[in-house]
């Protein structure tokens, strides 16, 4: 019952019902659908090792046994990325999503620049061969990560496997595997046959349980760039990682300097979807750039947040920079299918060590060589233009051949390596080296006419040859240069002497004098 005047009662009953009911079912409808809704989220996981042990084909068998939809074995790829259905022991249905490309240039981009596109990562081991160096590399780029790993002992079902020595080998190099002193995971596998994979995937599933994994499903989409590049007919492409949120048709996706509505997307099928949840790969058509390989990406609801974002994500600074050098400099302007395989090449280039020539990237992008491409380092002396998986146009090859500007190609990774490293020691300016072949002491003095100089030695180490070029040296310190005209042993002409006392005439012009030191060198072009 209410009391008091009527138009006061009227301003109450306004008040505690100035919203109709609907109005408050959908207000409370808002609340719920923008409070959080954090769930377990599926496993990123890559696998790596020794370029022999496996990778490949363990890949391939998983995802014709278990990739999502039932196509297996008959899935197009278009994406470098793909999710796998497994059952666990327990009867529990779990989604893995897996990168594509064993060692794949996404993850060492992630490496590099601290941050996590895996979750959890296989390190690959023949029971044949045992450890081996890239077994190692592959290991110290999974420790940088900082991510938790498990041990698959591949090929176990050939003839040579050993797997008690593969462990044994693991041990030596600090792999403390369990069952063997230590706690790291491991299972015997056969990627060919399949035996041991769902062993393995279960473990899979339980070092991303241990992980504690989660997002909210509720929040706007954030993850990371994997792979980005040029589609001929679609435009600029690439490919994302969701790490948190719900990736939502009509959004947009910001990543550095790039952006793109969420209008053609994608799964790893190449089928069209509307939204992309937890852990999923998916295509985003659109981009005004090519987003960098291994950056982060976040999502707005607007074109204009979009660009506001992007603005303050540039530095204004343009142009290549380069640390100053006062090496001779290597130009190299690389075209590649995918922005993830620069990155590869450009790994390849950090392991060129040279302390006579500097290398220098003056531009990279995706796409074939085209004639502006060759136009464009025709300037630049010893420039090298370097491909992909690209072609290179006719008007290109024709523009460089008249301009001398080197075009090379490749389809293979190693080759390209192995090229690039001679190219490089081509370019490398030759250096004379000094190498000291015998050393004398000059015990005495007989005569000297017109610079040349009568002496007698004894040799203390190596070989002195007549006609050599000698560094005269008083007290360890180089005085002046000669040139051996004459050497005798026993009153004999000799042509080289390599012990005892000895009797030469030098030809210099530098004042020799007994206790000086004489030593003999060849040159050699390095």
């Amino acid at each position: 019952m209410l009391y008091g005047t009527v138009s006061g009662n009227r301003a109450l009953i306004n008040s505690v019902f100035r919203y109709s009911p609907l109005k408050i079912t959908r207000n409370m409808a808002k609340k719920k659908a923008a409070a959080p809704n954090v769930i377990k989220r599926p496993p990123v996981v890559v696998i790596m090792g020794h370029i022999d042990h496996g990778k490949s084909t363990l890949l391939d068998h998983i995802r014709s046994s278990n990739v999502v939809d039932g196509e297996a074995g008959g899935i197009t790829q278009h994406l470098s990325a793909y999710v796998v259905d497994h059952k666990t022991k327990e009867g529990a249905e779990e989604k893995i999503t897996f990168l594509d490309t064993p060692g794949h240039a996404a993850f060492q981009e992630m490496r590099l620049r601290g941050a996590d596109v895996a979750d959890v990562a296989i390190l690959i081991v023949s029971a044949e061969d045992g450890v081996k160096p890239q077994t190692l590399e592959a290991l110290e780029s999974i420790k940088a990560a900082d991510i938790p790993y498990i041990v698959a002992i591949n090929k176990i079902d050939k003839p040579a496997a050993d797997i008690p020595k593969t462990q044994s080998s693991l041990i030596e190099h600090e792999i403390y595997i369990e069952g063997m002193g230590g706690d790291i995971p491991w299972a015997g596998i056969s990627a060919k046959s399949g035996e041991g994979v769902d062993d393995l995937l279960d473990l899979v599933v339980l070092a991303a349980d241990l992980s504690e994994l989660e997002g909210d499903t509720n929040a706007p989409a954030a993850g990371t760039i994997i792979e980005g590049y040029m589609d001929e007919k679609r435009g600029t492409t690439a490919t994302l990682i969701v790490k948190n949120g719900t990736l939502k048709s009509g959004s947009f996706v910001v990543s550095g300097s790039s952006y793109a509505p969420v209008r053609i997307m994608e799964d790893f099928t190449g089928k069209a979807v509307k939204e992309a949840g937890l852990s999923t790969p998916v295509g985003i058509v659109g981009f005004n750039e090519i987003p960098d390989v291994g950056s982060d990406f976040v999502t707005v609801a607007t074109k204009k947040e979009a660009e506001k974002m992007v603005e303050g994500n540039q530095t204004g600074e343009t142009g290549n920079k380069f640390e100053k050098t006062n090496l001779p400099v290597v130009p190299l302007l690389i075209k590649a299918d995918v922005l993830g395989t620069i990155d590869a090449i450009k790994h390849e280039l950090e392991k060129f060590e040279s302390d006579r020539i500097a290398v220098r990237v003056i531009e990279s992008n995706v796409g074939d060589v085209t004639v502006t491409d060759v136009q464009n380092v025709s300037a630049t002396e010893d420039a090298i233009i370097v491909g992909f998986n690209v072609k290179v146009e006719r008007a290109a090859t024709e523009l460089a051949e008249r301009l001398g500007v080197e075009i090379d190609t490749f389809s293979i990774i190693y080759e390209l390596s192995e090229w690039l490293e001679t190219a490089l020691k081509n370019r490398t300016p030759k250096k004379e080296e000094e190498i000291m072949t015998g050393r004398a002491k000059i015990l005495v003095y007989f005569s000297t006419q017109k610079n040349i100089h009568v002496l007698g030695g004894r040799l203390d180490e190596g070989t002195l040859k007549a006609g050599q070029v000698v560094k005269i040296l008083r007290r360890d310190i180089e005085v002046g240069r000669g040139k051996i005209t004459n050497l005798q042993s026993m009153k004999n002409d000799v042509q080289e002497v390599k012990e005892g006392e000895f009797g030469m005439q030098i030809d210099s012009k530098t004042e020799l004098a007994p206790g000086d030191y004489i030593e003999g060198f060849d040159t050699v072009i390095t």
